[in-house]
């Protein structure tokens, strides 16, 4: 089996200031995260933990009220920060996506 050799890329500093240049001239846009938008997924994420740790107590398999307590807020915690990561990549999704239907 022959190698093919590598194609050589020749790089013109040309092009990539007139692309600087081009993205300077670009108006504002609105952030992908904001502090409301940030301070709602808290409050959001914060009503999901203690809704999670209700529905997680019947769940552990102990007697002892503080053991079913910590695991049921640990498990609850882990869920929560999947929540957070989830709301805030669909906050990003969703100003990304009217950004692009403006254009």
């Amino acid at each position: 089996m022959q190698v093919k050799p590598h194609k050589q890329v020749k790089f013109d500093p040309k092009d990539a200031i007139i692309h600087f240049v081009d993205m300077s001239k670009e108006e504002e846009v609105k952030p992908l995260v904001s502090k409301p938008g940030i301070i709602f997924d808290l409050v959001l994420a914060i009503a999901f933990f203690f809704f999670m740790r209700n529905v997680l107590v019947p769940h552990v398999p102990s007697q002892d009220p503080l053991a079913v307590n910590i695991v049921s807020s640990m498990t609850s915690f882990c869920m929560t920060g999947v929540f957070w990561i989830a709301t805030n990549m669909l906050r990003v999704t969703w100003v990304d996506y009217s950004r692009r239907q403006k254009k």
